[in-house]
């Protein structure tokens, strides 16, 4: 595999590799000025290109794979996925770093370039895109690895890792930029500044900003553009009215995002490789009257798979970054057990199920994350509501040490300035 180092001038050169609409020299760097308005909406295609595709397929399921909800075909224990990714040496999370990191240099690359750009709604919206993306990819960083070399702009510099405080100050900052300069929704797989709205208060949530991160929620629940769906609306194609932004993961646009090929095996209709099966707790936690059940998981010829991405081998889906469902468990947790019950109740009651009345806020709580684990399974969210809760230990069974990633050894062998994460 090409090793790609943060720090090296090389490493931005090639990240212009994605920009194949402008038919660039990979081996070449993009100065900003030689690139002019005309130009612009292919830079900006490249961009969301090489965001959606460079951190790979995993990327996107990488916090269900680490919380339990997973186990590889051939084991039923979970763990055994888990201490498998949990290794300096693992080539999945070496990639990811790498493409969390050469998506970064493209953003920061683009960035430059729609600064120059005349004012307008042109320039505003491919900077708000910018900054909408430079939270996305550092927040993607920051909950994986804690400590992450920020990267405000390209530079050749070796850079240390910067303390995970200062990096979710930046992400914070950088959407409430983009909220101020991103127009409204042109479709769910360009951003909009519902999207990054929708991000802020997931940040703000993450960050214990509980009020804003209510008010930023419930600005999306109160938006008659948007509502709770029929779950099969989200995740059979017509994406419905609840998503918020999506990446498109197109066949025709070639990409590589093919995360159902992971979950169906050749016994199913569209088949797929059968990598990974639905845990036990998974394939037990739905009741028969949650409208979520078959469209989250299902049962073939005894093997059990999850159900989410329909097309297997046929073709990509969609990918679900913001969704309004979310919004209400953000909204729901952020008010806690005195006001965000009817929060919680009405999505509960838009999937089929009778509410719950929790009497303290640990409770509250405890019915938050359940609910959150039933909603999003398979999106992205499962590890990281366990780490950031205090609660990954206790109902994981890991080691202190693996609420954090390991920092891949290729990048530490590079990169004097950066130490691997504790115990690893």
């Amino acid at each position: 595999m090409k090793r790609i180092v943060i720090t090296i001038l090389s490493a931005l050169m090639a990240a212009t590799s994605c920009m194949s609409l402008l038919e660039l020299d990979p081996h070449n760097g993009v100065s900003p000025s030689s690139v002019g308005t005309g130009d612009i909406e292919a830079l900006r295609n490249g961009m969301y290109k090489c965001v959606q595709e460079n951190p790979g397929t995993r990327s996107y399921i990488m916090f269900d794979l680490w919380g339990g909800c997973l186990t590889a075909k051939q084991s039923t224990n979970y763990m055994d996925l888990i201490n498998s990714y949990a290794s300096s040496l693992n080539s999945e999370i070496e990639s990811q770093w790498q493409g969390y990191y050469k998506a970064l240099m493209q953003v920061n690359n683009v960035f430059s370039i729609a600064k120059g750009l005349p004012e307008g709604d042109l320039r505003n919206k491919v900077l708000g895109e910018c900054h909408y993306f430079r939270a996305w990819l550092h927040l993607c960083l920051v909950t994986r690895w804690g400590d992450v070399p920020l990267m405000r702009e390209n530079t050749d510099e070796k850079v240390p890792r910067t303390p995970a405080g200062e990096v979710w100050s930046f992400i914070y900052e950088e959407l409430g930029l983009a909220v101020d300069l991103l127009g409204t929704p042109e479709s769910v797989y360009y951003l909009s500044r519902d999207a990054a709205v929708a991000l802020k208060a997931r940040v703000a949530l993450y960050m214990g900003l509980k009020d804003e991160a209510a008010t930023l929620a419930e600005s999306l629940i109160s938006d008659a553009r948007y509502g709770l769906d029929k779950f099969e609306n989200t995740f059979r194609g017509a994406l419905g009215k609840e998503v918020i932004f999506a990446f498109a993961c197109r066949t025709a646009d070639n990409s590589k995002i093919a995360i159902s090929t992971l979950f169906y095996s050749y016994n199913h209709p569209n088949s797929g490789s059968y990598v990974y099966a639905p845990s036990a707790e998974v394939m037990g936690m739905y009741s028969d009257d949650d409208l979520r059940k078959e469209i989250s998981v299902t049962t073939l010829d005894n093997l059990n798979f999850i159900n989410k991405y329909p097309s297997g081998q046929t073709g990509t889906d969609p990918v679900v970054i913001s969704r309004l469902a979310e919004m209400y468990l953000v909204s729901a947790e952020a008010q806690g057990v005195e006001k965000g019950g009817a929060r919680l109740n009405d999505l509960r009651k838009a999937r089929g199920l009778r509410p719950v009345y929790p009497s303290t806020e640990a409770a509250f709580i405890d019915a938050v994350l359940q609910e959150r684990h039933l909603e999003l399974l398979c999106e992205g969210h499962r590890w990281y509501d366990l780490v950031r809760l205090g609660k990954a230990e206790s109902l994981l069974g890991i080691q202190p040490h693996m609420t954090l990633m390991p920092i891949p050894a290729s990048e530490i062998q590079a990169n004097g300035n950066i130490k691997q994460n504790k115990d690893y």
